[in-house]
């Protein structure tokens, strides 16, 4: 016999809904030189965090990815945490 409501929930529902930073902070451009901002959406060994977590829209993840390549391109971010 199911007891609790959160048993009939699945799982993927019980997250909670993130808004996306760049959405709501109306940027058009994501900057390559801006690394604090970029730093942000990396983890502990400089990856870059998936869509999910962040809670980046589909579009802006997009563009943080192409910034962040250019950033390490340009030695302004690592490839990998030392």
């Amino acid at each position: 016999m199911i007891t609790r409501m959160s048993e009939l929930i699945p799982r993927i529902f019980l997250f909670k809904y993130m808004q996306c930073h760049f959405c709501v902070n109306n940027a058009t451009h994501i900057d390559y030189k801006d690394t604090e901002t970029l730093k942000k959406f990396l983890d502990s060994y400089a990856r870059i965090g998936r869509k999910r977590t962040t809670g980046i829209c589909a579009l802006h993840q997009r563009k943080l990815a192409r910034a962040i390549k250019h950033a390490r391109f340009m030695a302004l971010l690592p490839f990998v945490a030392s």
